[in-house]
């Protein structure tokens, strides 16, 4: 049984109990030492880890033997299954009255008791500011990010924020070369025009993607973006292209990056 947002019940006991102020509370955080100690240092208070999940059932859709095409009801399946387990994780976090989400990790799991079924997990560790600030992004939900705390660290002292983790998916279906095609290119180096075109076409409307949903945060640009081919269980002739980022923006409006200071070695 669930409750707000599709959050179970025992998910919100746990939540109750990591709440701040709570007795009992203590955190939890899958940040290894030093990443929670630059966390730390960077001005965010862990809360606790926080999570959601979707088990999805993906459909099928057929593609042409000759033909490159994107298999749009494959990926639509991936991004909505994707972002029912990120709405869940910052569902969570709302929760525990958090600002963010930082070391997010985006996983999928094909089950054995269904060959179509697949989990989708998020997971990352809720932190809140130390000072108060602007930190939730336009949509008014904790900022996510999947950068390391090293990264997250230096993104905040060079004076810049996180908005959110911004996705782009593209399963496509890549076109078999016909037998005498392939007979023809056998010992020679030459380009596969068909397969270039095609998988340039699924990385760039993954891309495309991407950047629209960090334009719809108001981003100033994407930090750490990962450009994935994932084949999961398709074959292959059939991928799915994923391109993942962190969505960022500057903390003032008339903010500039200090220059390094050049230090040059003492010479007796």
């Amino acid at each position: 049984m669930t409750t707000v947002d599709g959050i179970p019940e025992d998910a919100m006991r746990r939540l109750a109990e990591m709440k701040p102020g709570q007795k009992t509370s203590l955190f939890t955080s899958d940040l290894s030492v030093n990443e929670f100690l630059l966390v730390r240092e960077a001005g965010f208070r862990p809360l606790g880890m926080v999570l959601g999940s979707s088990i999805y059932h993906v459909g099928f859709q057929f593609g042409r033997w000759s033909k490159n095409q994107e298999l749009e009801v494959l990926s639509n399946a991936m991004y909505h299954a994707r972002e029912l387990a990120m709405t869940r994780m910052e569902a969570e976090a709302d929760v525990l009255g958090a600002d963010g989400i930082v070391g997010v990790r985006l996983e999928i799991e094909f089950k054995e008791f269904g060959s179509d079924l697949a989990e989708f997990i998020a997971v990352g560790t809720a932190v809140k500011a130390d000072e108060p600030g602007q930190w939730r992004n336009n949509t008014g939900k904790p900022f996510t990010s999947d950068l390391s705390g090293q990264d997250f660290w230096t993104l905040v002292q060079a004076g810049y924020a996180p908005l959110g983790m911004v996705m782009g998916s593209c399963v496509y279906h890549v076109a078999h070369q016909r037998f005498w095609q392939a007979l023809g290119n056998v010992g020679q180096n030459v380009e596969i025009p068909q397969f270039t075109e095609a998988l340039y076409d699924a990385r760039e409307l993954a891309m495309s993607r991407m950047q629209a949903e960090a334009e719809s945060l108001q981003a100033e640009g994407i930090v750490g973006v990962q450009l994935l081919s994932l084949p999961h269980r398709w074959g292959g002739h059939t991928t799915e292209f994923f391109a993942i980022g962190t969505a960022v923006k500057p903390l003032r409006a008339d903010h500039t990056i200090a220059k390094p200071q050049l230090v040059l070695p003492l010479v007796d």
